[in-house]
């Protein structure tokens, strides 16, 4: 990833990042919804190759603008690879843009790049935290948001699929902390059920196979981030008339999944589904709330998740770009521990 520097320049070397299902969601998903755009492979005439991006950290090793600084470190997207060639716009004391022109057109929130030298408060013992937790926490943030604001579409139980998730932790803990919540069901495989009731923020936790279990008298939103179609097929039948709206968000299920025309393929009416997609829910509260009142909301929410985290989440470190290659088809497998989050030193 690093191509020939021109114009104001910055090449930076990428120092550590997370890897979550969230990542795998990125790599389904890269065609449909142009994930693999950000990093083009390079020596890919087939085409057939991408690069998954990943959230972490970098240092500027080169600059060709006056405003950032040689050895200056900043938070943001990247690929899995040792350096990175960027073009900064919209330069402030806390972040730039990076102005490449394969990225123009893609969702800000992936092109903006932090400047940790311009943040109030900065802690670097929170780096891995916030690599791991910071964009799934994001999204999480969005649907608690998107749910109150919409009273939770007339449903009194919110039903999250893949409760043992990143992000579907962060969302039950976000909901479990509004007024009058609603009841708070995670859906699991049975092999995650303790670690996901321990948690503590779930009223009710279920195996796949227990899903007869529900409480079929309250009417219900499916947050699903496994992209299951068997499981959500089965959620539809028993639910009925009760399913208010399934919100489609991730595919930790990712070898479950199909893929079509942009959009996963759901057993569930068209009526109900929506396919939600944090970066524009971001974008319409930057345009109710301003800049700083959305991160002003955003900050505190990912502060109380951040702390909640550290009673479950186990920080594993993996040394090198080849480690996590021999590690990467482990992980691909399903081969995650919901209580551990991976950073990969480079």
């Amino acid at each position: 990833m690093h191509s020939p520097v021109e114009g104001n320049d910055v090449v930076v070397k990428i120092q550590s990042f997370a890897f979550t299902a969230n990542n795998l969601t990125y790599g389904v998903a890269g065609d449909a919804i142009g994930y693999w755009k950000f990093f083009p492979a390079l020596d890919n005439e087939s085409g057939n190759w991408g690069c998954i991006p990943m959230w972490g950290f970098a240092e500027i090793t080169y600059s060709r603008d006056p405003k950032l600084l040689v050895g200056e470190r900043i938070f943001g997207y990247f690929p899995a690879a040792d350096y990175l060639t960027l073009r900064p716009s919209k330069v402030t004391d806390q972040g730039f843009f990076d102005g490449s022109s394969h990225r123009i057109e893609l969702p800000p929130v992936y092109n903006n790049y932090v400047r940790l030298s311009g943040e109030d408060n900065y802690d670097p013992a929170m780096d891995d935290i916030r690599a791991l937790l910071f964009p799934l926490h994001v999204t999480s943030f969005c649907l608690c948001d998107a749910l109150v604001m919409r009273s939770y579409h007339g449903a009194t139980q919110v039903i999250v699929v893949s409760a043992s998730s990143k992000t579907g932790i962060g969302l039950a803990q976000g909901l479990a902390d509004e007024q009058n919540p609603p009841r708070i069901v995670g859906l699991t495989a049975q092999k995650n059920v303790s670690f996901v009731r321990d948690l503590g923020c779930y009223n009710q936790v279920l195996s796949y196979d227990d899903i007869d279990k529900l409480d079929l008298d309250l009417r219900s939103v499916v947050v699903d981030m496994s992209g299951n179609k068997k499981l959500l097929g089965s959620l539809n039948t028993i639910l009925g008339d009760q399913l208010m709206k399934c919100l489609t968000v991730g595919m930790t299920h990712w070898d479950q999944v199909d893929v079509g025309e942009g959009f996963p393929d759901q057993p569930i009416s068209k009526e109900k589904t929506e396919f939600f997609f944090a970066p524009a829910h971001i974008q319409n509260r930057i345009g109710d709330w301003g800049r700083a009142g959305y991160q002003q909301r955003t900050e505190a929410f990912m502060k109380g998740r951040g702390k909640q985290s550290r009673d479950w989440m186990n920080v594993k470190e993996i040394s090198g770009l080849e480690s996590f290659a021999k590690l990467y088809s482990r992980l691909v497998a399903g081969d995650l521990v919901p209580s551990e989050g991976i950073i990969v030193k480079t």
